[in-house]
Order: structure tokens, then C-alpha cells, then sequence
């Protein structure tokens, strides 16, 4: 009977082991997975609105940028220039290399007006916001090695106008999908 016990407590001492080691390696797999390939972000204001509303949560490939450069009109997460310890979500309007101006709602990238897919439902861009507090009303140079963002609210964005070019090392990754709230779950274009 005593004996039935021991092996009993063994048994169930190495089931509570395999349990906690389960465990151990379901947290290591999550840390390794958000470390190095998805983040999740949520989003605080309506600079991206109609694509992304307050508080939509979404995930962010974060090896993407490490395999290649980023792709215009791309929805990216970077750390803010002045601050980096706050992420930024915005569209990516402008390259390094290239010579960017906002003209009648249009951004022009080496003289040329760069029309947005049509799946971007607000493609005007202005120039200054409400305030009329900043812009782009002079040809500008983007540096190699800094990108060019812009909020698809472009009246309610405080963006590249406003603080100016991205470093590329302050870029963290591609906004992926929106998982919440459900009724909003879907890829962001």
C-alpha cells in the first residue's frame, strides 16, 4: 500500500514537472515570437483613419524590413524621431533618395504625382493641418537611410510634415492585421 503511494507521488510529481516545463516553453516560444517576428500595437488616435480607428489592435511583422526595404504606400511601425521610446503607425509616402512635395492633395515624388492604390480611401494629402502649423510646401530631399510618413488622416496627423524624416533604423515593422475588435479583424492594406 505505501509503495502504491510513492509511485503514485512519483507519478504525479513528474506529470506537475512536465506541466511546468510546458509552461516554461510556451512562454520562451512567445518571448522569441515577439522579440523577433510579431508585435502587437495598439492604435491611440485617428491619424489613420478610415484604415486603422482608435484603439484597433493589430500585429506587426517585425523581420520583414531585415529581408527587404519597405514598399510605398506600406502601413509601417517605427520609434518616433523625437522620442524613441514611443512607437508611431503611419503610411509610408516617400523613399530615401527621392524628392518628395504635397501639391493640391498630392504627394510628388521626383516630379512625378504618385497616385495611391485605390484601396487607400483618403489619398488626399494636405500640407499643412487644421492649425495650418506645418507642411511640405517646398520640394524636399530625403536622406539615404530615412523614410517619408504620412497619416491617411491627414488633417488629424502629426507626421513626417510635422517632426520629418524616419531613420531607417528606427523602423520596427509592417503593420500586418487588425485581430481587434472582432467585427474590424482583417488585413491592413
Amino acid at each position: 500500500m505505501e509503495k502504491n503511494n510513492k509511485v503514485k507521488n512519483v507519478r504525479k510529481s513528474e506529470k506537475v514537472k512536465k506541466e511546468i516545463l510546458s509552461w516554461v516553453y510556451a512562454i520562451i516560444f512567445v518571448l522569441i515570437l515577439r522579440q523577433f517576428f510579431v508585435q502587437a500595437f495598439v492604435i491611440p488616435s485617428e491619424s489613420m483613419k478610415p484604415t486603422l480607428k482608435i484603439h484597433d489592435r493589430l500585429l506587426a511583422n517585425k523581420i520583414v524590413y531585415k529581408i527587404r526595404q519597405p514598399y510605398r504606400w506600406e502601413v509601417i511601425i517605427f520609434k518616433y524621431p523625437e522620442d524613441p521610446s514611443k512607437y508611431f503607425v503611419k503610411r509610408l509616402v516617400g523613399l530615401p533618395g527621392e524628392s518628395l512635395i504635397i501639391k493640391n492633395g498630392h504627394v510628388w515624388i521626383n516630379g512625378k504625382c504618385m497616385e495611391p492604390p485605390d484601396y487607400i480611401s483618403t489619398p488626399l494629402y494636405y500640407y499643412s493641418d487644421s492649425d495650418g502649423l506645418y507642411g511640405v510646401q517646398n520640394e524636399i530631399k530625403i536622406p539615404e537611410n530615412a523614410y517619408y510618413a504620412l497619416g491617411d488622416n491627414s488633417i488629424n496627423s502629426k507626421d513626417s510634415r510635422y517632426w520629418g524624416f524616419i531613420p531607417s533604423k528606427n523602423l520596427v515593422g509592417k503593420a500586418l492585421f487588425i485581430y481587434w475588435p472582432p467585427w474590424r479583424m482583417g488585413i491592413i492594406r
